[in-house]
């Protein structure tokens, strides 16, 4: 089966350019030579072939074209040769160079200038990531938030094209299409189908919240995977739960989130979230429209920080992924538990190993490495969060009626029985339970012959 992405733009040119910009963000935290490997690596995941890649030096932004005007036209020049380069001998026209990648937030000003000076199609950082996510989307949520995400950064600048409403499938129209000529902005159209979306989105919100009332019912707590975009969370996913979801060695390979049974070695079934990679300077619209899917990170009980231990800028990838969660008030910050997982341990070296596992092991809680792809270190990691959840277990005793046996095999079911003593008229469990079961047990016995105390307060083992 053809890949309809790479049929749409197979062959297809472009020019990478990183703008080095030492002035706060992210670059602070990293080399531009990586954050030009990384926007390379973005434009080839969508099937662009990258002709030209340079870092260029800027001392301030130009409000007009970003870049100061020798550059502009030394990177003129540059164009202009490689799309003389790709024409043939006595051919007038030839593929040139389908796009500009700017690794850099363009206002609509400087883009429009830049296309001008250039002859060519500019798109920046964000409208390249919104390409790949419009590629990736593959269920009907994950359309409805990448359309609202392009939607919100078209509204802001000239709109030239809405093949994204035309086309069924993949991608939204910033590498050109039947609408590529159509110059004038509707901004009354794309306001309308914007507060359409919200109102189709909150319909997804209340049904994801319907979704968690449910779990809770039947209380298996909840463990969210993140991390930087190609961390391996899907193939750490993949090894815990023994699915097959998606896995490819590219950014952004997997958009929707999935979530699937996990047997602990206590018995415990736990769910397992697989969410969204993060990446840095992550555009603020699909932060916003994907607040749906990242409320099960927002709500999950362990958070799973998985890193590319083998990676030369995971600490920069660390910080990054640090920052959206703390602007989605999740996280220790937020009380909740986190763990680090340094994946991709079969990359390093023994000595490497050693030195990372020994760090992680004075963590608290203490951090794992692991290799998704080979299962090292996965069963410790299995140990580990029956451990942390254990602890976030309270030890009840709960003293039924012999009439109440639903109510002794729930207890069974959803909680670790320590104890059990059968008297005449009641029956004395004293139970391992988590704050959902616990939660959920109050609800059951709410009105019934029942008693309830805590023996103790929280387990230590």
């Amino acid at each position: 089966m053809t890949d309809p992405v790479a049929g749409r733009r197979g062959g297809n040119r472009c020019v990478v350019l990183h703008p080095d910009v030492r002035a706060g963000g992210s670059e602070r935290f990293r080399s531009a030579e990586a954050r030009l490997a990384e926007a390379v690596g973005l434009a080839q995941a969508i099937a662009l072939d990258v002709v030209h890649r340079e870092v260029v030096p800027l001392a301030a932004p130009r409000p007009a074209t970003l870049f100061g005007t020798g550059a502009v036209e030394r990177l003129r020049a540059v164009i202009e040769t490689l799309a003389a380069e790709s024409c043939p001998s006595g051919v007038a026209s030839g593929p040139g160079i389908s796009v500009v990648i700017v690794d850099f937030p363009l206002t609509p000003v400087q883009q429009r200038n830049l296309e001008r000076a250039w002859s060519a199609k500019v798109i920046d950082r964000t409208g390249l990531i919104l390409e790949i996510f419009g590629d990736r989307a593959r269920t009907a949520e994950g359309e409805l938030q990448v359309e609202l995400a392009a939607l919100s950064y078209q509204r802001s600048r000239l709109v030239r094209s809405w093949t994204h409403l035309e086309r069924q499938r993949g991608g939204f129209g910033f590498f050109g299409g039947p609408g590529e000529t159509q110059l004038e902005a509707d901004r009354r159209l794309i306001t309308d189908r914007i507060a359409r979306l919200k109102r189709e989105l909150e319909q997804v919100r209340r049904t994801r919240g319907l979704h968690r009332r449910a779990r809770a019912r039947v209380p298996h707590p909840v463990i969210a995977l993140v991390g930087y975009t190609n961390a391996g969370k899907s193939t750490l996913f993949n090894r815990l739960t023994h699915a097959d979801v998606l896995v490819r060695d590219q950014l952004f390979a997997t958009l929707d989130p999935t979530m699937r049974g996990l047997d602990l070695p206590s018995g415990q079934r736990a769910i397992l979230s697989d969410t969204v990679g993060f990446i840095s300077d992550l555009p603020h619209e699909l932060v916003e429209a994907f607040q749906a899917t990242l409320e099960e990170v927002i709500e999950a009980d362990i958070i799973l920080h998985v890193r590319d231990s083998s990676h030369p800028d995971g600490d920069a990838q660390k910080e990054d992924v640090e920052r959206v969660l703390q602007g989605l008030q999740a996280g220790p910050d937020a009380g909740q538990p986190l763990i680090e997982v340094l994946n991709k341990a079969d990359l390093l070296d023994a000595d490497t190993r050693t030195t990372l596992a020994n760090r992680l092991s004075r963590g608290d809680p203490p951090g794992m490495l692991v290799s998704a792809q080979t299962g090292d270190g996965c069963q410790a990691l299995l140990d580990l969060l029956d451990a942390c959840l254990g602890r976030a277990r309270v030890t009840v005793e709960v003293s039924l009626p012999h009439a109440e046996g639903a109510n002794v095999a729930w207890l069974y079911e959803h909680g670790e029985v320590v104890a059990r003593a059968d008297g005449a008229e009641m029956v004395v469990l004293r139970v391992r339970l988590s704050p959902l079961a616990r939660a959920r047990l109050d609800e059951r016995l709410q009105g019934r012959r029942a008693a309830v105390s805590v023996a103790v307060g929280a387990d230590s083992d």
